[in-house]
């Protein structure tokens, strides 16, 4: 239905792709593929655990300034990938605040850290937290807060609706999430090497001036989200008012660094 565009994922080298675009207030302006099937999700699980620490930061669970992971870091380090935990280990390699080193120890941590403070497994909480409320019946977290999400097109529709338009959390706290923490901290986008800066939010990564990029040569600079391993993304951009989710079962890899940046230009050039 709706957008031509969203057709060009049919010419993607994978198995299996669906793909949507939504605006803020929940309606869909075009939809291709299968957007009930269930997809593995990798790191585009993070802003969904981001979001989940939000909600326990809101409902005064946590403060995103106090204590939590290696010696000097808070809840806000963890969330910007700047707490100076390594990439996929528990073991410190800088101060936290100086270096911009992205973390599925961090978020791993940062999960441990809320369960522990509301008392609830961090899956489960997620769950309650963000999937019931927005209606994400597909949505599980199976595992890592930093990885193991599994969820569905349409539900992530959902979600990126929620963020353009929050109803679960304060305006002014997403507006938090999606503004640069720690500005002018450098580090390495995976995939796509050395940024400087490699501007981030609150578990959203923010597009701003970053060349190579996996969104299109047309995102604004405001233009935040996410993308996973697993062959998947969901940006936000909020010059065109639109947010897209595209989910696949190939591995990030050659293919998407090739393919999604034009798809994302034909989407916006068709708004």
């Amino acid at each position: 239905m709706g957008m031509e565009s969203l057709a060009l994922i049919e010419n993607w080298p994978v198995p299996t792709a669906a793909a949507a675009v939504v605006r803020a207030d929940g309606s869909v302006l075009g939809s291709h593929g299968p957007t009930e099937h269930r997809f593995p999700l990798a790191s585009v699980t993070k802003p969904l655990a981001a979001y989940a620490a939000l909600v326990a930061y809101e409902e005064g669970a946590v403060e995103l300034d106090e204590p939590a992971g290696p010696e000097g870091s808070t809840v806000r380090h963890l969330l910007a990938h700047t707490s100076g935990l390594a990439f996929d280990e528990h073991r410190v390699t800088s101060a936290p605040g100086t270096r911009r080193l992205y973390s599925n120890a961090g978020f791993e941590v940062l999960g441990d850290h809320i369960a522990k403070a509301t008392e609830i497994p961090f899956a489960d909480y997620l769950r309650q937290a963000v999937f019931e409320p927005l209606g994400m019946k597909n949505s599980s977290l199976e595992g890592s807060p930093a990885k193991d999400g599994v969820s569905t097109v349409a539900d992530l529709v959902r979600f990126a609706a929620e963020v353009q338009a929050p109803r679960l959390l304060d305006p002014r706290t997403v507006a938090e999430a999606m503004t640069v923490q720690y500005p002018g901290t450098k580090g390495v986008l995976p995939g796509y090497g050395h940024q400087n800066p490699n501007d981030w939010g609150l578990g959203f990564e923010i597009r701003d001036h970053k060349s190579p990029h996996w969104t299109g040569g047309s995102s604004s600079p405001r233009t935040f989200g996410h993308f996973g391993q697993s062959g998947t993304f969901l940006w936000v951009d909020p010059a065109a008012g639109v947010a897209c989710v595209a989910l696949t079962d190939r591995a990030f890899g050659p293919w998407a660094a090739e393919v999604w940046p034009p798809f994302t230009d034909a989407v916006l050039a068709e708004l």
